[in-house]
C-alpha cells in the first residue's frame, strides 16, 4: 500500500491528494460486477478519497460506492474515519427544503451517516445565499462535515464569498483541470490558493485522451512513465490541487497511485509548458 499525500483544509482537516472518481459508474447492471470490483480493489490499494454525485447514474454510482464501502467496513479493511467521501447535489436541489432531502437520499444510497464533503454540482437558478444557508444547516445537523462547490469560476466565487458573509467556509471547488485544460491557472487557482481552498481536478487525463497524445508520450517515455501518468503527475504537482481520475482497470488504478509519487524536474516541467503553454488570458471555465 502506497503512502498517500494530503492537502490541508481550512477547517483543520485533510483531504487525500489523489482520489477515485465514479462518473459513468452505476449506469448499467451489466457493468456492476467489474465496477464494484474496481472500487473494492481501490480501497485495498490504499485509495481513501472517493468522489460521486447524485447525478451519476441517477444515484447508481452512490449505490455502487456504498456497496463497496459497506463491504470494506464490515470486513475490517478500512475504518470509516480514514475514508473521505465526496458527493454532489443537482443545482435544482440546492434550496433550503430540497437540499436536505437530496442529502438524505445520497446518505441512504451510500449507507453512511455523514458525507465528508458535499458539493453544489454546478450553479443553477437557486440563489447562492440560499444554498449557503442550506449547506450550513446540513453541517450543523451533522449530515455533512463540510461543503463546497463545483464548476464555479472566479466571478461566482466572489459572489459566493459575499453570500458567506464574515465566514467563508466553502471548503473546495471541483473543476475540469488538466495539462491541456489549464484555464483555471490564470485566475481561479490563484484565487483559491489565496484562501487556502483546494482545487479538485476532475478529468485530469481528459477522459483518457492525454494517454494517447504523441507529444506527451514522447516526454513520458524519456521519463520512464506512461503519458497518462505524466499528465496526472503534472496536475498533482500544482500547489493546492488534488485529482480524482476515474479508473476501472486494476492496472490503471495502480498506475495512478504510482503517478502520485512522481517528482517532475524543472526541465520536464518546461518541456510540458512548451507542449501545453500556460494561459495568457482569462477564458471561460471548461465543463464536461
Amino acid at each position: 500500500m502506497r503512502r498517500m499525500n494530503f492537502l490541508d483544509l481550512d477547517d483543520g482537516g485533510r483531504i487525500p491528494a489523489l482520489g477515485l472518481g465514479t462518473w459513468r459508474m452505476g449506469e448499467e447492471r451489466a457493468r456492476h460486477a467489474p465496477e464494484l470490483a474496481a472500487l473494492r480493489s481501490a480501497i485495498g490499494m490504499g485509495y481513501r478519497l472517493f468522489d460521486t454525485a447524485e447525478m451519476y447514474g441517477e444515484g447508481g454510482a452512490e449505490q455502487l460506492l456504498g456497496e463497496a464501502i459497506g463491504a470494506a467496513l464490515r470486513g475490517g479493511e478500512v475504518a470509516r474515519e480514514d475514508l473521505f467521501i465526496v458527493s454532489k447535489a443537482y443545482p435544482h436541489h440546492a434550496g433550503r427544503r430540497s437540499l436536505p432531502e437530496a442529502c438524505e437520499r445520497s446518505l441512504r444510497r451510500l449507507g453512511l451517516d455523514q458525507i465528508d464533503l458535499y458539493l453544489l454540482h454546478w450553479r443553477g437558478a437557486i440563489a447562492l445565499d440560499e444554498t449557503v444557508d442550506a449547506m450550513r444547516a446540513l453541517v450543523d445537523a451533522g449530515r455533512i462535515r463540510r461543503w463546497g462547490v463545483s464548476n464555479l469560476d472566479v466571478d461566482d466565487l466572489e459572489e459566493l464569498a459575499t453570500a458567506c458573509g464574515d465566514r467563508f467556509d466553502c471548503a473546495a471547488n471541483q473543476v475540469w483541470f488538466s495539462v491541456a485544460q489549464r484555464g483555471p491557472e490564470h485566475s481561479l487557482l490563484p484565487w483559491q490558493r489565496k484562501r487556502g481552498m483546494p482545487l479538485m481536478a476532475y478529468s485530469p487525463i481528459d477522459q483518457g485522451v492525454l494517454a494517447q497524445e504523441a507529444g506527451l508520450a514522447r516526454l513520458a517515455r524519456d521519463a520512464g512513465v506512461t503519458a497518462a501518468q505524466l499528465a496526472l503527475a503534472w496536475v498533482l504537482s500544482r500547489p493546492g490541487v488534488l485529482a480524482i481520475p476515474k479508473a476501472v482497470h486494476e492496472s490503471h488504478l495502480a498506475d495512478n497511485l504510482a503517478a502520485a509519487s512522481l517528482q517532475l524536474g524543472p526541465d520536464l516541467l518546461a518541456a510540458i509548458d512548451r507542449l501545453h503553454p500556460p494561459p495568457r488570458r482569462k477564458s471561460p471555465l471548461a465543463m464536461i
